[in-house]
């Protein structure tokens, strides 16, 4: 509502002012057409810097800089076992009686974490009859090197995706398993490799 009473009062305005504006315009350009521009002086401006050439100075225009001041020498100290004074009451700590195990927090034996897992490539020869998702579970031991032996396919959605899936998990490095600080081999370990389209 407001807005088409705006245009409402507004348009009618506008179109008075530019004519009114219009008309100005025509009768001050009709009381001074007679008037000619036959001066016809031209206006030079120089905008170059002169420079002033300093490189050669009197010697006696030859400041010498001021230096600073060195700083005074460090105060000397009397007691050469620096030392400072301690001012306060020394008292005893209450003995406290009792025996609390925390332990160390720290277990040195651990099992087999991966490294390095390299993802697998989309075989093209299945994309024509795969699901959007395909799912093959891998089965495999780790040595105490840490390279991964022995793959086996234990359960697989498309056996098209089987080999590609073999592949990337002979790639695989492991942490090897860790029993009282000596690697041990580990075996059966699963993990599951999805193939998905984008």
């Amino acid at each position: 509502m407001n807005t088409s009473i705006r245009t409402l009062t507004g348009l009618p305005l506008a179109i008075v002012v530019t004519v009114g504006l219009f008309l100005l315009l025509a009768s001050v350009i009709t009381r001074h057409q007679d008037v000619q521009l036959t001066d016809d002086r031209s206006v030079q401006i120089n905008v170059t810097r002169q420079l002033e050439d300093r490189t050669q100075q009197r010697p006696e225009d030859f400041q010498r800089p001021v230096l600073d001041q060195p700083p005074p020498p460090p105060p000397m100290v009397s007691d050469p076992s620096f030392r400072p004074t301690l001012s306060g009451q020394i008292a005893s700590v209450p003995d406290i009686s009792t025996s609390i195990d925390i332990g160390t927090g720290f277990n040195p034996d651990r099992d087999a974490q991966p490294l390095v897992r390299i993802p697998p490539q989309y075989p093209g020869q299945c994309q024509r009859m795969a699901r959007p998702l395909e799912t093959v579970v891998v089965e495999f031991d780790v040595t105490p090197e840490g390279t991964v032996i022995n793959p086996r396919v234990i359960d697989s959605t498309n056996s098209c995706f089987n080999r590609a899936a073999m592949r990337a998990v002979e790639r695989w490095r492991y942490q090897p398993r860790i029993v009282n600080e000596v690697a041990q081999p580990r075996f059966g370990v699963r993990t599951a490799i999805d193939f998905g389209l984008e």
